[in-house]
């Protein structure tokens, strides 16, 4: 008999839906929030990944983005039996990945709190803000998480450029 729970992943604009004691949501968040939402009593839960905050001409359609990727989270568990009002939200994310260039990352983690106590669903954990990635587990059934801080620092170096018959390598 194997053990070993169902692992969903998702990336950036997906959500799902757990409905299965044994699956596992994951995902990695750098500047992007994840809102991990479930209802204890009807044993169901969701988490997307949204990311939905910049500074360019586009700002305001993707805020309307990430309302949507919230609102299909939100439907989709209300499709499965969930209630409203018994609701219970985790958000995690929302990183300055690069220290000085934008606070997009702030501002993506204070846009799902608010959004979150507009629709008066209950905001009791999760972990934002920070300056390092985050790897996310989400059990949708009980609500349980589980975040690891991604600490690996990239090293970006110059690239060398070798000539070689009029070619540059790098």
């Amino acid at each position: 008999m194997n053990n070993d729970p169902e692992k969903i992943y998702i990336s950036q604009g997906e959500h799902t839906i757990g409905t299965k004691p044994d699956q596992v949501i994951t995902t990695l968040l750098g500047s992007c929030v994840s809102a991990c939402i479930w209802d204890p009593v009807a044993v169901v839960g969701g988490m997307n990944h949204v990311l939905f905050t910049d500074e360019t001409e586009n700002a305001a359609q993707q805020f309307g983005h990430g309302v949507n990727g919230m609102e299909l989270l939100i439907n989709g568990l209300l499709r499965e039996g969930a209630i409203r009002a018994r609701l219970r939200a985790k958000v995690f994310g929302g990183a300055s990945m690069i220290a000085g260039l934008t606070d997009a990352g702030t501002r993506n983690g204070e846009f799902v709190i608010d959004f979150l106590a507009k629709e008066a669903i209950a905001h009791i954990g999760g972990d934002t803000g920070g300056n390092v990635a985050r790897r996310v587990e989400f059990w949708p059934t009980t609500g349980r998480a589980r975040m690891k801080l991604v600490t690996q620092q990239v090293v970006i170096t110059k690239p060398v450029k070798l000539k070689t018959n009029d070619v540059e390598l790098f």
